[in-house]
């Protein structure tokens, strides 16, 4: 059984975590419209309030840090003192990319919906690659009686250029690379499919990957159970974040299931990885509202920039 100790607590619907070389992690607290740095000892500070919905995060070429915000949500405190996340927020304010700067907390819209041709609903989770590009995915947004069709675009860290890759997509959540850049990973949260694209080129997938379009489905448990977010290890597994079963799943770059590491919180929504040998586990468990670290049996790997 792995042993988890819990960083921070009372945070609200933490995601997005980013470990620091300080020892530092700063994450998004989606609810609060907040992005938070936690200190090593617990203690928390503000680096930046975008409002809307910040969700996932990483740190560019230039040092700043690129944030995907979904817009905003809105929520129901459930009996059970879970908080969850409950459709599009009645104040909506649009998805887009911004780029904050670290010293001073001032926040920058890169992209909005409508730049460049391309529609943003709920951009969602981010992963930047060798050539100082960014893949993201835009979930969408679900209202009463209809959820947005959306996809996985590519974009440039100047803000000159931005496009749409993969459309359609179903509902993609979580995203990374593989260690050698040439494989994109994305996570479907209703399908719950662990979906991987072949790249070819900066910004570019094999479009004839799969039947029906670009992607090829890598793995897909039974159950009731959705994917969230994801992280890559450095020797290729894919650990992706699991609500409802509560944990992360660590699957085989062949698509089989490594193992299944359990929480005790059903929505775990994201992992990275820090420290001298990439082995500290930081995990948001966003439902109740923690940051909790672990000792990983193998090495996360080291993003891009970072």
């Amino acid at each position: 059984m792995t042993m988890f100790t819990t960083v921070a607590a009372g945070l609200r619907f933490p995601e997005g975590p980013v470990a620091m070389l300080d020892g530092s992690v700063i994450l998004v607290e989606i609810a609060e419209g907040r992005i938070t740095r936690v200190l090593p000892d617990g203690a928390t500070e503000t680096v930046a309030t975008p409002g809307g919905g910040p969700n996932g995060l990483a740190i560019g070429p230039d040092g700043k840090l690129y944030c995907c915000n979904n817009g905003g949500f809105n929520y129901v405190d459930h009996p059970s003192g879970l908080l969850i996340p409950h459709g599009q927020a009645d104040d909506y304010s649009g998805g887009r990319i911004e780029r904050i700067d670290l010293a001073t907390g001032a926040v920058e819209i890169l992209y909005k919906d409508g730049d460049f041709g391309c529609v943003l609903r709920g951009p969602n989770d981010i992963v930047f690659d060798a050539h100082g590009g960014f893949w993201f995915s835009d979930h969408g947004k679900t209202r009463e009686r209809e959820r947005d069709v959306t996809g996985i675009f590519y974009a440039r860290a100047d803000g000159s250029s931005l496009s749409e890759v993969v459309f359609p997509s179903e509902n993609p959540n979580g995203i990374g690379l593989s260690p050698d850049g040439l494989r994109l990973y994305a996570a479907e949260t209703y399908t719950c499919r662990l979906m991987a694209f072949d790249v070819t080129a900066p910004g570019e997938v094999d479009q004839a990957a799969g039947l029906g379009g670009p992607g090829i489905p890598l793995y897909r448990p039974g159950g009731y159970k959705f994917f969230d977010s994801l992280g890559v290890e450095e020797g290729g597994n894919i650990c992706v974040a699991t609500i409802g079963e509560c944990g992360i799943s660590v699957v085989s770059p062949e698509g089989e299931l490594v193992e299944f590491v359990p929480t005790d919180d059903p929505f775990t929504t994201n992992i990275c990885w820090g420290g001298e040998d990439m082995r500290d586990a930081y995990i948001t468990l966003s439902g109740t509202g923690r940051l909790v670290t672990c000792r990983w049996p193998r090495p996360g790997l080291k993003l891009a920039h970072a």
